[in-house]
């Protein structure tokens, strides 16, 4: 399946819309839940070996309260070392950081998982994650979209986290410099980051 142009222009819209940064991801991921009939889907910022939600769409709300620890979640620690788009296989023993986290599904078992790691040049800034209950859910969709729509919203997210970074500066709104104020650009880089930039040259 190839993007038609209308997609993309809609991706391109939400990602430009005058609105908060907060509104504009939530309405990009909702627009990728429907393009990719994805049953759940989450934007990420990457923070000090932490993933941390800003956008969410299928899953519980509690999911924006927390932080995921690379540590402790074998598959965003994958996503974090790959440098690339991950598809994890269906039936994967690696446990799902989502388990019990999407309404009407009390288990993750066999279904489709991929992971988009997203970069400002070689420093990983985020990921989008992306579920469906379905195994073969997204095997119509080649890398190469995928790293397209990943190219996209790394490109959102680097500058929604400069603008916080410089607004930082001054004064902000407390929820709105909590939820964006990024770390200085050394604490980007994932764990295994020369493993991944070595597979992006």
């Amino acid at each position: 399946m190839s993007f038609s142009v209308e997609v993309l222009a809609k991706i391109a819209i939400d990602l430009q819309s005058d609105i908060g940064h907060a509104d504009r991801f939530s309405r990009l991921i909702a627009t990728l839940r429907q393009v990719l009939g994805c049953d759940a889907s989450a934007l990420l910022r990457y923070d000090a070996h932490q993933f941390v939600p800003l956008a969410i769409d299928g899953l519980a709300q509690d999911v924006l309260g927390r932080r995921f620890a690379l540590a402790g979640h074998p598959r965003l620690e994958a996503i974090a070392r790959a440098g690339d788009v991950v598809r994890f296989p269906a039936d994967s023993d690696l446990p799902d950081p989502y388990d019990g986290l999407i309404p009407g599904q009390e288990s993750l078992k066999v279904h489709a998982c991929v992971g988009l790691p997203l970069f400002a040049g070689q420093t990983l800034i985020g990921a989008l994650t992306l579920d469906g209950m379905d195994a073969d859910r997204f095997d119509s969709f080649s890398d190469e979209e995928l790293r397209l729509i990943a190219a996209l919203v790394a490109g959102a997210l680097n500058n929604a986290l400069l603008i916080a970074r410089l607004e930082n500066q001054n004064v902000l709104p407390g929820g709105e410099r909590e939820l964006y104020a990024p770390r200085p650009p050394g604490d980007y880089r994932p764990v295994g980051a020369d493993t991944a930039a070595e597979k992006r040259d």
